[in-house]
């Protein structure tokens, strides 16, 4: 069984690689630009996941106010230790953080990894008529292009 070790202090070359599975790999974030990535990165609470050679093997951002809210983003593991017990050990780490502690609500959006933030106490809304959001998903298509 691997060793895992969780930090929010990412090396430049773990914000490379973070980006890198956001932008190319991710289903919910292609296509994000650099700069976009970077600011997202300096204004939450991130968290890099390496494993026992201290390789980058997860990533995952909190947007929270460290005081009432918390959403918890951009989860992702490398493929080549899904399975191994790495995004449990990711996830426990997050809602263990000194700074998310006593939180009134957490949230997040997830396609399909509903098992996996199930044991933290996540669940479907009570209420999903009140949950609204505004979406855009289209917009790093247009800064795409745009910039060409």
């Amino acid at each position: 069984m691997s060793t895992w070790t969780i930090s929010t202090d990412l090396a430049p070359p773990d914000v490379e690689t973070a980006y890198r599975w956001i932008s190319a790999e991710s289903y919910w974030a292609k296509g994000l630009p650099r700069d976009m990535f970077e600011r997202s990165v300096a204004n939450s609470l991130c968290f890099g996941l390496h494993d026992a050679a201290d390789d980058l093997r997860g990533f995952a951002r909190v947007v929270t106010d460290r005081a009432t809210f918390a959403y918890l983003c951009d989860v992702y593991v490398c493929a080549s230790v899904r399975g191994q017990g790495a995004g449990k050990a990711l996830i426990r780490a997050i809602m263990g953080h000194p700074e998310l502690q006593l939180l009134r609500r957490w949230m997040l959006v997830t396609r399909d990894a509903h098992r996996l933030y199930e044991p933290f106490g996540f669940q479907t809304p009570e209420n999903p008529e009140r949950l609204m959001v505004r979406l855009d998903p289209d917009v790093y298509a247009r800064l795409s292009s745009a910039s060409q």
